[in-house]
């Protein structure tokens, strides 16, 4: 079982971002209904079959964002 609420995750980092949508879609190159479909949840990012693979072996999956650090400041 996937562990995380993807959508509601990825919502919020956009939030906190203080950015929207559509400059997501622009900065990655893809379209805003993409990026809206993703958000709503109306479009698989995780492949179903890897999870059920792993629940039947037992595991949970639980993906863990971090964000990057700004390496330019240490040069």
């Amino acid at each position: 079982m996937l562990r995380n609420d993807v959508e509601l995750d990825l919502k919020t980092r956009v939030i906190e971002d203080r950015t929207t949508q559509k400059e997501i879609a622009e900065r990655i190159g893809v379209s805003l209904p993409y990026v809206n479909r993703i958000i709503r949840g109306h479009e698989q990012i995780v492949n179903k079959t890897f999870i059920k693979m792993l629940d039947e072996l037992g595991y949970d999956v639980e993906l863990t964002y971090r964000k990057k650090q700004d390496d330019s400041k240490d040069a």
